[in-house]
């Protein structure tokens, strides 16, 4: 066996993956740590080592990554958010640059790239964008129109929530995500007590309707990712099917063996 495909069984293989999982938690929980000036304190330069041992091992197992796949490396997008994640950390940390420091914290970003379900949640998220970018375009035409027929109705009430346009947006946005809706309508309701009928309507399609939407089509993306793989565990499971089923036809039309059948025959004579 060629020294790359060594290294290709090696760095694919489950111990080293389990093994590096092991080092970005450690490294995420470091970075975390070095957020209280009082563990700095005392165990300041622990982190440092510890640190600067998990940047090794992430420099050390991308290269063997790199020289197991070779070019085919940069066809996965995960190994080229993996290659682009260390190669931040690599950066100097000084100067102008002292900002890379804190992107630290995007190595344990990697967990997404090495564990499968990760993996295939995010890509299901990736593949509902443009479902989500159109939904993203009715929920805004959506604000708009509701904050033009909001400014109409309770602006004579001098509410400076429904002041003007980009007031009356940002209300209609917190009552869309249910921040202290009750309270804005109670308000208005004081002056106007129809006020209630614009906040039924406008949360029975903005909130239930809409964002049920947003799930929907989260969970719709999430089912075609997973559909594959029981397409593909199905097609196995029917494959072993077909060939037991070829087996067992095998057995059934090979003729007897003469000997066995003149032994069978003898074995019957003597009883």
């Amino acid at each position: 066996m060629a020294l790359r495909d060594r290294v290709r069984d090696v760095v694919d293989g489950r111990r080293f993956q389990r093994f590096v999982i092991t080092v970005i938690v450690v490294n995420a929980v470091t970075l975390g740590c070095e957020t209280s000036p009082a563990l700095v304190g005392s165990y300041g330069e622990l982190f440092d080592v510890l640190d600067s041992a998990a940047l090794a091992v992430f420099v050390v197992e991308l290269a063997a990554r790199l020289y197991a796949h070779g070019p085919r490396f940069f066809r996965d997008p995960w190994n080229c958010f993996d290659f682009a994640v260390v190669g931040v950390a690599l950066l100097p940390a000084a100067g102008p640059l002292s900002v890379v420091r804190a992107l630290r914290i995007l190595r344990a970003l990697r967990l997404v790239a090495m564990v499968p379900s990760m993996r295939r949640v995010v890509t299901a998220l990736v593949k509902s964008i443009p479902g989500l970018l159109s939904l993203s375009g009715l929920l805004v035409l959506m604000l708009y129109v509701g904050s033009v027929v909001a400014i109409n109705l309770f602006r004579a009430g001098g509410d400076p929530r429904f002041g003007d346009l980009g007031a009356t947006v940002l209300t209609l946005f917190q009552i869309t995500t249910g921040d202290g809706w009750s309270d804005v309508m109670r308000d208005l309701m004081a002056t106007q007590p129809w006020a209630w009928v614009f906040f039924l309507v406008y949360l029975l399609v903005g909130t239930f309707t809409m964002l049920n939407l947003f799930i929907a089509v989260v969970c719709s993306a999430m089912e075609s990712e997973a559909a594959p793989s029981r397409a593909g565990a199905d097609d196995r499971l029917l494959a072993e099917v077909r060939a037991l089923r070829e087996e067992v036809r095998a057995l059934h039309s090979t003729p007897p063996n003469p000997a066995e059948s003149r032994s069978l025959d003898a074995v019957g004579d003597r009883r």
